[in-house]
């Protein structure tokens, strides 16, 4: 059942208390009944468990899974609102600082172990953190569906309010049904692929919802956390937290993201914020209507005032307006001043008047100054809480999300920037001169480093490039136009994906200069916009420090990382890293790599950052964000830290605001407790302990790889999974604007990592997540006998990694059904490819169960997490149901 039968029992809307889900659950599932009755009453056997869906017509089978796929959701927000309810309960009784992954306690601790205020406040300033919204493929469901399961949740959360009368809690219920038949009602998926424009709305919505709000009070609570921990060492957190965005900006693969989709989407980004500001700061000059009669106003703010009226074209009759107000003229000229901001983003008047204008604003510097302005002048006139109060969470706004709402970075792959400079090479020698030298070889290298060394002599025509080509270049000058008339920081970096060597992203340098994103400081170029190489399979983060020691040597490279705070980022590829080895391998490479990368910063007197590209699965690096940070190497996090939210990860993290700022809280702590730990020095045995460990995850992962290499290069493989998964129609789902495959090519090498894990989930097989484990921790038990063991034992207790590492396999193995993957492998007409391939996968999923449990010493899978048993024991029944029929309906 994946619900105990609600009995035909008159029903009193109940209040929902405590830290169990049932009631919740309760009420979501009676709703979705009784809509269920009203439109389609054969079902509700199939919603109860008490039938399935053998025999439909197609037209109920689709509605079937539909409403499966409701209750899904509807599990998940009760899930949702019973965690934010657990928190509260424990904060309310134990106290702020004794809930995990907190500020609070993550400070608590630091004082407790002596770190002093100072150090604490060195790291907060020079502190980093950057989740990035991708557009990856992974979202399904429409914005106007995501907005009526967030008005699902919010009722849920009235349920829980005791003031209530029985009439106010039937109209909730009432409310609440209806939403749910909205969602019902609704078309939940796209008809049509979804536009790169409609992605961008879809990540706008969750600014809107929640972030814009809940991002200034999570730095708030982090300031609150600071004093409690160090009573008298206050000070203002700066703005270190931000989002980034790759909507409308990755161009890897995706031929719909042109340089004119950029420049929508960075007009886009900007509105949104500019207009939430304008909301802000009207609403302040509504309620600030202090009267100068009754408090003197300060000299300073006087001045800034009288500076603001004369700016207006109608300055003293906004004065004659608010006689005597002063703070409600000067919140009067902001707004005016932001409405013809954004008239000039719309290309139109910002307040429907007619005659003169005032001139908008330059960007959110001078925005930000006002404010400040604001602030002072009412702390100067001994109103300090309202500044703090009411003034200060706007101006924290605006330095947060400036003029851009996200830092938008752009993606491309080396084979589009290669043949964009092949094109430039070609035009410089003339035709006579043959093809372009090599890539790889010495002379392409002098070329670049020549043209790099070169004053540019203005800005190369791009008539009679190829398409492409200009196509590229197009992009690089927007980046240069919008950085100096939109917002310095519209941009957060190029990622370079398919980063194979130094010219490749050398190549981007001169990309770069030949559009005009070079700029002068003190004499010399540097390149103010970030370039990061992605190192993505096995191969590359291996090259990788070799790659980044030569590059960190090329002056112009070295000067622009001076520029940009003395850092260099790095992205790492968890998906296709997976994908190209196997899970302990991609994990262990990942982490040999951010180790050997973070010696080469410092050999070169730089700092190496890392941007993790993680996905939302545990096979393309999905894990509780707390313990993944826990896991990273020593010292290679150093304040500065960015990863990837995709698809329906940002769904679940931030519709919701109370799970919003846990989100943030959470990531940000994990951070700066992972900073804060990095800066205590290691003991001898520690040290010890760290490279016998090492030692042992290099042969685990050897062994590991080897197992998996011998499944992914068999060749009946291909044959088996096109046929045994549904990967052909994943293709054909309507949820990214992306194609599945980045070149069209019919081969596993260029699958997209995406499609490759939703497949084997989907056909419930999962080896993305587990396959290859049992066969290395056997061998290692093989070769070092009982001492292997008690290694092994050990390395599960002391070793991040290795523990994190055997915890998500083992909660992956509990979603294996081997029955439904034979039931999948069924599929395959070539039984010799059947039999060989699906036998591999079983023998390899039952030796990894064994090998897990001897380590964990548990005796049986995921015993050790009772609440992830529990959340999936809720949703497997029908799970299982559904992928059965899956099979036939493939």
């Amino acid at each position: 059942m994946i619900h105990t039968p609600v009995p035909d029992t008159p029903f009193a809307p109940p209040l929902i208390t405590g830290t169990d889900d049932r009631v919740a659950l309760d009420v979501l599932f009676r709703s979705l009944v009784d809509v269920c009755r009203r439109h389609q009453p054969e079902l509700e056997a199939v919603l109860r468990g008490q039938a399935d869906i053998a025999g439909l017509t197609p037209e109920l089978t689709a509605r079937a899974l539909q409403v499966q796929g409701i209750w899904f959701q509807l599990i998940a927000i009760a899930e949702q609102n019973t965690a934010m309810r657990r928190r509260r309960h424990v904060e309310r009784n134990a106290g702020r600082d004794r809930l995990k992954n907190s500020f609070s306690a993550v400070l608590a601790r630091a004082a407790a172990q002596g770190v002093p205020p100072e150090t604490v406040h060195g790291v907060l300033s020079s502190l980093r953190v950057r989740p990035t919204l991708t557009a990856h493929p992974t979202e399904a469901k429409r914005v106007t569906v995501l907005e009526k399961f967030r008005r699902i949740y919010l009722i849920l959360k009235e349920l829980e309010m005791p003031r209530w009368t029985e009439r106010e809690r039937h109209a909730l219920m009432d409310d609440l049904r209806d939403q749910v038949e909205l969602v019902w009602m609704t078309g939940e998926l796209h008809l049509e692929k979804p536009t790169v424009d409609r992605e961008v709305a879809w990540g706008l919505h969750f600014f809107d919802e929640t972030l814009f709000e809940m991002l200034p009070e999570t730095l708030g609570s982090l300031e609150e956390a600071f004093a409690a921990s160090y009573p008298g060492a206050r000070f203002e957190v700066p703005a270190f937290f931000q989002f980034g965005s790759w909507i409308g900006g990755d161009r890897d693969g995706n031929p719909f993201v042109t340089a004119e989709v950029t420049r929508r989407t960075l007009r886009r980004n900007a509105l949104a914020s500019l207009r939430r500001y304008h909301d802000g700061i009207t609403a302040l000059a509504r309620t600030l209507s202090i009267s100068a009669r009754s408090l003197p106003v300060p000299e300073a703010f006087a001045a800034a005032l009288a500076e603001q009226l004369a700016r207006q074209p109608d300055g003293e009759a906004i004065a004659r307006r608010n006689p005597g107000e002063p703070y409600r003229q000067f919140l009067t000229c902001l707004s005016r001043r932001l409405a013809a901001t954004v008239a000039g983003l719309e290309g139109e008047r910002g307040d429907g008047s007619e005659g003169p204008q005032a001139a908008g604003y330059a960007d959110a510097d001078e925005l930000i100054g006002d404010l400040r302005a604001l602030e002072d002048g009412l702390s100067e006139a001994h109103c300090a809480s309202l500044a703090r109060n009411m003034v200060r969470p706007v101006r924290r706004m605006v330095e947060i999300f400036r003029f851009s709402t996200v830092r938008l970075d752009i993606r491309e792959n080396t084979t589009r920037t290669t043949r964009a400079l092949q094109a430039l090479w070609q035009r410089q020698h003339g035709e006579g001169a043959g093809d372009p030298p090599d890539v790889d070889s010495p002379a392409w290298m002098t070329w670049l480093e020549a043209e790099l060394a070169r004053p540019l002599d203005g800005l190369p025509d791009l008539d009679g490039l190829p398409e492409e080509a200009r196509e590229t270049l197009a992009t690089f000058r927007l980046v240069a136009e919008m950085r100096g008339s939109l917002d310095r920081e519209a941009f957060g970096a190029f990622v370079l994906s398919m980063t194979h060597s130094v010219p490749d992203i050398l190549g981007v340098y001169l990309l770069a200069k030949t559009a005009g994103v070079f700029l002068d400081a003190a004499g010399v170029e540097v390149c103010p916009l970030p370039i990061v190489p992605l190192f993505e399979t096995i191969d590359d983060l291996r090259a990788a420090p070799a790659i980044m020691r030569a590059l960190l040597k090329v002056p112009v490279v070295r000067r622009s990382a001076r520029q940009q705070g003395g850092v260099q980022e790095v992205m790492i590829g968890y998906s296709d890293s997976n994908k190209d080895g196997g899970f302990v391998a991609s994990n262990w490479e990942l982490a040999k790599a951010q180790g050997k990368l973070t010696q080469v910063g410092e050999q070169a007197g730089l700092s190496i950052a890392f941007f993790h590209g993680r996905g939302g699965s545990v096979s393309r690096g999905g894990a509780p964000t707390a313990r993944a940070i826990a896991a990273q190497p020593a010292g290679s996090i150093r304040g500065r830290f960015r990863t990837t939210e995709q698809g329906e990860v940002v769904s679940f993290k931030y519709a919701n605001r109370g799970t919003a700022a846990y989100q943030m809280e959470l990531l940000a702590s994990a951070v700066l407790d992972h900073v804060l730990d990095g800066a205590a020095p290691r003991s001898g045995a520690a040290q010890a302990a760290g490279a016998e460990f090492d030692d042992a995850l290099e042969a685990f992962s050897g062994a590991s790889r080897a197992a998996y290499a011998r499944l992914i290069t068999h060749p009946d493989l291909v044959t088996y999974f096109g046929a045994a998964s549904p990967l052909d129609e994943i293709a054909l789902l309507n949820i990214g604007s992306r194609p599945a495959r980045r070149f069209g090519a019919r081969s596993l090498a260029d699958l997209r990592a995406i499609p490759w894990v939703f497949a084997w989930s989907q056909n419930r097989h999962g080896i993305t997540g587990w396959y290859g484990v049992g066969s290395g921790l056997k061998s290692l038990l093989d070769v070092r006998g009982e001492g292997g063991r008690a290694l092994l034992r050990r390395m599960f207790e002391d070793s991040p990694l290795f523990r994190l590492i055997v915890d998500e396999v083992e909660k992956t193995l509990l979603t294996v059904d081997l029955g439904i993957a034979r039931d999948f492998a069924g599929l395959c007409p070539d039984e010799g490819a059947r039999e060989t391939i699906f036998a591999m996968i079983e023998a390899e999923y039952r030796l990894t169960c064994a090998m897990v449990l001897e380590v964990s010493g548990a005796a049986g899978l995921a015993e050790r997490f009772p609440l992830y048993r529990g959340r999936l024991a809720a949703r497997l029944p029908v799970l299982n149901q559904v992928s059965r029929e899956q099979v036939d309906l493939l």
